[in-house]
């Protein structure tokens, strides 16, 4: 199995689980430094977010872009944050290099609310996607918000919404290229974003050299 993923097993009960959870996040905190700063770098996208970057001990609502969820997740692990994903077992993290910075937990069972909170006391950044849409309540939301301020990660919240997020970002792919009628290969692509809190905007390209850049 994928030592990047961790599985909800049915007839497993939730201690249990939590407890592979803290046992993965004690092997990542072991192979490299946390990032400690405020703020979560996330390279030429830092431009439009109005912390600067991610705000940690914060969530960001994110629209539903796997490609731009991917870049984030590889500034990320690639700076040597440690990085979980709940609940997108489709998301492709093939240009992900530092994957042993990543967990993943593709289903989490009846309790994705439960092993997000976990996630988010030990890590940098935490993605939780949804495959339906999900507004959180203040009631409901209060549990995870509080173990996030206990602990230090940036929340990205996908396909979800909660009361008063630090950032509410759009995106969308617009270009493809390295594609011809019939031939080639993707080579690259180009995402807008919007920041809708700041109304700030910018592109961003994604291919090989460089890898993100503003344009």
């Amino acid at each position: 199995m994928d030592r990047t993923r961790v599985r909800i097993t049915a007839g497993v009960s939730r201690s249990e689980h939590i407890a592979a959870l803290r046992a993965r996040m004690e092997q990542l905190e072991g192979a490299a430094p946390a990032l400690e700063h405020e703020v979560l770098s996330v390279g030429d996208l830092d431009r439009v977010l109005p912390a600067g970057g991610l705000a940690r001990q914060a969530v960001t609502e994110v629209s539903d872009c796997p490609a731009l969820v991917v870049e984030i997740i590889r500034e990320v692990s690639g700076r040597g944050g440690h990085v979980g994903v709940v609940g997108w077992p489709d998301l492709s993290l093939a240009d992900v290099e530092r994957l042993e910075q990543v967990i993943v937990v593709p289903d989490p069972g009846g309790d994705p609310l439960g092993v997000t909170s976990v996630l988010v006391e030990g890590l940098d950044l935490v993605v939780w996607h949804s495959h339906v849409p999900l507004t959180l309540s203040p009631v409901r939301a209060r549990p995870l918000l509080g173990r996030l301020r206990q602990g230090r990660a940036a929340l990205l919240i996908v396909n979800l919404a909660v009361q008063s997020p630090a950032a509410r970002v759009d995106a969308r792919v617009t270009t493809y290229r390295g594609i011809g009628r019939g031939t080639g290969r993707i080579r690259g692509y180009d995402i807008a974003v919007k920041e809708t809190t700041r109304r700030a905007s910018m592109t961003l390209n994604v291919g090989e050299a460089p890898r993100l850049r503003a344009v």
